[in-house]
C-alpha cells in the first residue's frame, strides 16, 4: 500500500472515523502511518517517536496490516502483547476487513508444558497448597486450547509451581517428548509460522536473535518486516539477552531435573545422587559467603574474597563431574541426554565468566535474598544488534513515545548500531499547555543530602492538600520509597498505595477505585502504567532518574566510553536519564479530558548546566516556581 493510503484509512473520509465510536482523526496518527508503509515496503530503518495519545498502534497496525508483508511486533511486557492482541489487533483487523492471518507467540516458559505436568503429578508434593494449584492446573489442561499461563490468573506468576509444569530450551525434550505432538509450544510456534502478523514480546525476541547468534536455530519465523513497540527497552534488554549467564536456579533445577529423569534408568539414581546433593550443597554455601559483599558488583570482588573463589572451584570441579557422569547415563536414556547437553552447557558457561578477561566483556555478579547469578555481558550492543538487522534483510521499525533527547534521536541510534535511518517525531495532540503545568518547588537541598527525602514530603504535602490526594509519588530509590512512606502513614487523609505491600496490578486498581488515593512506585511504575481520568491528577519525581552508579555493567561502559574520548555523563548518563524522566513524566496525562501538575522536586534542573536538556526534552507545559499557581491550576475549573 502507499503512504497516501495509509494516511486516508486513518482520515476523516476513511473506515475508522466511520466505524470507530469516539475515533478521531489526528494529523500526526496520519504521517507515522505514512511512515510506517513507506519502511515496510523499502525495507527501510525507521526509528519514530509518537507523543503519548497520538495513536501509533493504529499508525502501525493498519500498513501491516494491509502490507501483504509478513510483520513481526514486538511490544515491551506480555500484558501489552496480550492487550494488543486481544484487544486493538482484532478492532483494526474488524475494520479493514482484512483476511491477514494473526498469531500470539510468547516464550515457552508461558505455555504448559504436558511432559513436566505429568512429572509433577507422579513426583508428588507435601506442600498442601503447591498440590492444590496442580491440581487446578491438570483440570485446567484438560480444557485449554493455548495453555497460556495468562488463562490461569488464580494462581499467581511467583508460584513455585509454575517452573515445574513448564519448560525450558534446556530440559525441553523435542521431538522425542511423548507429548510432543500435542505440545502448546509447538502448536504456537506452527501457528506463527503460518500467520502473517505474529504479536511477540521483546524478551521473545531478544532470545531468539541470541540463540540465532550461538546458531542454535530460531524460535521466530522470518518476516519482512519487524515493528518495535516501546522500543526505548531495547537497549537494556539487548545487554541481558546477549550476555552469558549462569545462576543458582539454573543448577539447582538441573540436579533436580537429573534426579527426576534418572528414575526410570537402573542405578542411575545413586549415582547421581552424590553429585547432585554436593551442588546444592555449594550453591547454598556460596550464597551464604557472597552476604557480606554488594547485591550487585565486579567479578573480581568475589575473586578478591578467599571463601568464594574457593566455593566457586569446587563447584567448577562438581559441575565437570557431574557432565562427564552424565555423558555416560545419557546413553541409556533421552531425557538425561537432555540434562547433560544442560550440565556439559553450564560447565562450560561457568569456566568461561570465571576464567576469561576479554576487554569486550563486562563480568559481575548480582545477589538476592535465596540464589545469586554470574554474568559476562558485551560492551558494545550496537555490533550483534546490526548484525542481527543485516541478516535478516527486513525493514526495522522502531517506535515509543521516548526515543529522542531534546529531539535528537542520536543516543538511541548509537546503542543499536542504526546508521543513518529515517527519523520521525509527531507531537501528542495533547494540549499541555492547557491541561498541565510543571512544579519545580524552591529551597530544595542538593539531593544527595541526608534529609532531602524528608524535605521533599514536606514540599509535596501542600501540592496533595490542593490537589485532595490523586497523586503518584515516583522515586529513584526503594530507599527513599520507604522513606516517604514512613512520614506519610497515618498522617494524611488519602488511602496509600505502596509498592511492595501487593502486586502491581492490584495495586493500580485499588488505586484507580480508590479515586483519591496516593501511590508511592519506584522503577517499575515510571512506565507502562496507564491512569487516565480524575483519579491520577498528580505526578511527583523526587530526583532524576540517573541509574545507579554502582552497576559495573555502567562502570565499566563509562570507563570504555572515557577511553574513547567522550565524556560519559553528557555521552551517556544524562541521554540514558532522560529517557527514564520522559517516561515517568508521560503517566501525568493520558487523555484529552485529563489535568494536571507534574511536581519535579530535583534542584539540579534549576541550578545545572545539563538540566536544560531535561526540561527540553519534556511535553510544552508550563513551569512555575510558585506554590500558589499549582493551588490556582486545582481551583480552577475544567474547561
Amino acid at each position: 500500500m502507499t503512504e497516501l493510503e495509509a494516511a486516508a484509512i486513518l482520515g476523516a473520509e476513511g473506515p475508522f472515523a466511520r466505524e470507530v465510536p469516539g475515533f478521531a482523526p489526528r494529523e500526526a496518527q496520519q504521517r507515522m502511518a505514512a511512515a510506517v508503509a513507506s519502511a515496510i515496503a523499502e525495507r527501510d530503518l525507521l526509528v519514530a517517536e509518537a507523543g503519548t495519545g497520538t495513536g501509533k498502534t493504529f499508525a502501525y497496525l493498519v500498513p501491516a496490516l494491509l502490507s501483504g508483508r509478513k510483520v513481526i511486533v514486538s511490544t515491551g511486557t506480555k500484558a501489552l502483547q496480550d492487550q494488543l492482541f486481544f484487544r486493538d489487533l482484532p478492532r483494526v483487523h474488524s475494520v479493514l476487513g482484512s483476511r491477514a492471518r494473526l498469531s500470539l507467540l510468547k516464550g515457552r516458559a508461558n505455555y504448559l508444558c504436558l511432559h513436566r505436568l505429568d512429572q509433577a503429578v507422579r513426583e508428588g508434593n507435601p506442600d498442601r497448597q503447591l498440590v492444590s494449584q496442580l491440581s487446578a492446573i491438570r483440570a485446567w489442561s484438560a480444557r485449554t486450547r493455548r495453555g497460556d499461563r495468562m488463562e490461569m490468573a488464580d494462581i499467581p506468576e511467583d508460584s513455585p509451581v509454575w517452573p515445574r509444569v513448564t519448560s525450558t530450551p534446556e530440559n525441553c525434550l523435542g521431538s522425542e517428548c511423548p507429548f510432543f505432538e500435542d505440545c502448546h509450544v509447538v502448536k504456537a510456534r506452527r501457528e506463527a509460522m503460518e500467520a502473517d502478523l505474529v504479536v511477540v514480546n521483546h524478551h521473545l525476541l531478544m532470545a531468539d536473535l541470541a540463540l540465532k547468534q550461538e546458531g542454535f536455530g530460531e524460535i521466530l519465523p522470518g518476516a519482512d518486516a519487524f515493528i518495535l513497540d516501546e522500543a526505548h527497552q531495547i537497549p537494556e534488554l539487548a545487554g541481558q539477552f546477549f550476555s552469558q549467564s549462569v545462576s543458582s536456579r539454573q543448577l539447582v533445577d538441573l540436579g533436580q531435573d537429573a534426579l527426576a529423569e534418572a528414575q526410570g534408568v537402573t542405578g542411575a539414581m545413586s549415582q547421581l545422587l552424590e553429585p547432585v546433593e554436593a551442588i546444592q550443597d555449594l550453591v547454598k554455601r556460596l550464597r551464604l559467603a557472597m552476604d557480606p559483599l554488594p547485591a550487585r558488583g565486579p567479578f573480581g570482588a568475589l575473586d578478591r574474597e578467599a571463601v568464594v573463589h574457593d566455593l566457586l572451584g569446587e563447584l567448577r570441579d562438581v559441575m565437570a563431574a557431574m557432565a562427564d557422569l552424565l555423558a555416560s547415563l545419557g546413553e541409556r536414556s533421552r531425557g538425561l541426554a537432555h540434562v547433560f547437553e544442560r550440565a556439559q552447557m553450564l560447565s562450560l558457561r561457568l569456566d568461561r565468566i570465571a576464567e576469561e578477561h576479554s576487554a569486550s566483556d563486562v563480568r559481575w555478579y548480582e545477589t538476592w535474598p535465596r540464589g545469586f547469578a554470574l554474568h559476562a555481558t558485551p560492551l558494545d550492543l550496537a555490533s550483534p544488534l546490526r548484525a542481527m538487522r543485516m541478516s535478516t534483510d527486513a525493514a526495522w521499525i522502531h517506535t515509543s513515545a521516548t526515543l529522542s533527547i531534546a529531539g535528537d534521536f542520536g543516543h538511541f541510534s548509537r546503542q543499536l548500531g542504526l546508521e543513518d535511518p529515517h527519523t520521525l517525531h509527531v507531537e501528542s495532540p495533547f494540549d499541555y499547555k492547557r491541561q498541565a503545568l510543571a512544579y519545580l518547588p524552591k529551597d530544595l537541598p542538593d539531593p544527595a543530602a541526608r534529609d532531602y527525602t524528608d524535605r521533599v514530603v514536606a514540599a509535596i504535602r501542600p501540592v496533595l492538600d490542593a490537589s485532595d490526594g490523586r497523586a503518584f509519588l515516583l522515586f529513584t530509590s526503594h530507599r527513599a520509597l520507604r522513606r516517604a512512606a514512613e512520614l506519610l502513614e497515618g498522617r494524611v487523609p488519602w488511602p496509600l498505595f505502596v509498592q511492595g505491600t501487593a502486586p502491581r496490578h492490584r495495586l493500580l486498581e485499588a488505586f484507580r477505585a480508590s479515586g483519591r488515593g496516593v501511590l508511592l512506585g519506584a522503577a517499575s511504575f515510571w512506565e507502562g502504567v496507564d491512569v487516565s481520568g480524575e483519579a491520577l491528577s498528580v505526578v511527583v519525581i523526587d530526583k532524576l532518574p540517573f541509574a545507579m552508579p554502582d552497576d559495573p555493567v555502567l562502570q565499566a561502559r563509562l570507563e570504555a566510553l572515557e577511553e574513547a574520548g567522550i565524556n560519559p555523563f553528557m555521552g551517556w548518563q544524562v541521554p540514558t536519564a532522560v529517557i527514564a524522566l520522559k517516561q515517568g513524566a508521560g503517566r501525568l496525562i493520558r487523555d484529552v479530558h485529563d489535568r494536571g501538575v507534574l511536581v519535579l522536586c530535583d534542584p539540579r534542573l534549576s541550578t545545572k548546566g545539563y538540566g536544560r536538556l531535561f526540561l527540553a526534552s519534556l511535553p510544552p507545559m508550563p513551569r512555575t516556581r510558585e506554590l500558589a499557581e499549582v493551588v490556582n491550576f486545582f481551583a480552577a475549573p475544567a474547561d
